[in-house]
């Protein structure tokens, strides 16, 4: 049993990640090593958190040559657009799912934990507890999760699990109530190689190239219904309906006082925080209340 920890991350969220690394190396064990994917004008600005445990990988090693980044032209290039011969232009956030899918599917170790880059380890944590003695992964299942989701994205919430479902090639239930998205979970890396050849078999692609096709993707939707719903291997997962990882996805920006608060709310599961970027919460703030500097 071993384990791989993954991070998809981009420029913008650097110092972000920056801390997650520095809290995974004050806190988590366990792990053969740390994954930071990036898009490839990134690579030599992330080398520098490389480390005896910690790698950066290019994504133009994953992704087929088509799918290339270029500036948004929309966004007077501060931005950056992924074209594609088969679909839409892709935004970063889509290509940063598509990653994790193509390392999941390459990896040797037997599970793939998932790690957003604006998360921070705030416990000690053993990468192991997400493998069983039977050497099961366990798998973040939350039943009626997109019925109690905030309400302005549940429409989307079903709409991926639609999309899903015709990559599986499940014709009913259209949708599904469960919720499998997470910002601290784990994969089985022998699933994610069948849920790709799935997606092939379904599809007639590759699985990049059905995926790329569309901007309706949510990884962690996929490879639940996958799980739940086509695969039946309960020798390779035990369900867990509860998240390591706190979220604080919208809001104004976190003050000391209210950073603190939130955390010392944390109950005994959570050993990571996770403050959503866009919230414009200071990095150096989070730094220095989860005791990082």
């Amino acid at each position: 049993m071993s384990q791989a920890i993954v991070t998809s991350s981009y420029r913008g969220d650097f110092e972000r990640c920056r801390l997650l690394c520095d809290s995974i190396d004050a806190r988590v064990r366990g792990h053969t090593r740390h994954i930071l994917a990036v898009e490839s004008r990134d690579v030599s600005m992330f080398r520098v958190l490389e480390g005896p445990k910690r790698e950066v990988v290019d994504e133009r090693d994953l992704f087929p040559w088509w799918l290339r980044a270029f500036p948004d032209p929309t966004r007077l290039g501060k931005r950056r657009i992924w074209l594609t011969p088969v679909g839409l232009p892709l935004r970063g956030w889509h290509t940063q799912q598509l990653r994790r899918i193509m390392l999941g599917a390459k990896l040797e170790e037997t599970a793939l934990i998932t790690v957003d880059s604006d998360v921070v380890f705030l416990r000690d944590f053993e990468t192991g507890n997400f493998e069983d003695e039977k050497g099961r992964v366990a798998f973040y299942r939350k039943p009626g999760g997109v019925r109690t989701a905030l309400a302005e994205y549940q429409k989307v919430h079903y709409d991926w699990s639609r999309k899903a479902g015709e990559f599986l090639g499940i014709p009913e239930p259209k949708v599904t109530d469960t919720g499998y998205i997470g910002t601290l979970i784990a994969w089985n890396t022998a699933s994610v190689r069948d849920m790709s050849a799935r997606i092939e078999s379904v599809t007639g692609h590759s699985a990049i190239d059905a995926l790329a096709r569309t901007r309706l993707i949510s990884e962690c939707t996929i490879y639940g219904r996958f799980v739940d719903e086509i695969e039946n291997r309960p020798d390779r997962h035990y369900p867990v309906s509860f998240e390591r990882c706190r979220m604080y996805w919208a809001g104004d920006a976190m003050t000391e006082p209210v950073l603190r608060r939130f955390i010392a709310s944390l109950e005994a599961h959570h050993v990571a925080a996770g403050i959503q970027s866009f919230t414009g919460t200071d990095s150096a703030l989070l730094r220095r209340v989860a005791g990082l500097n």
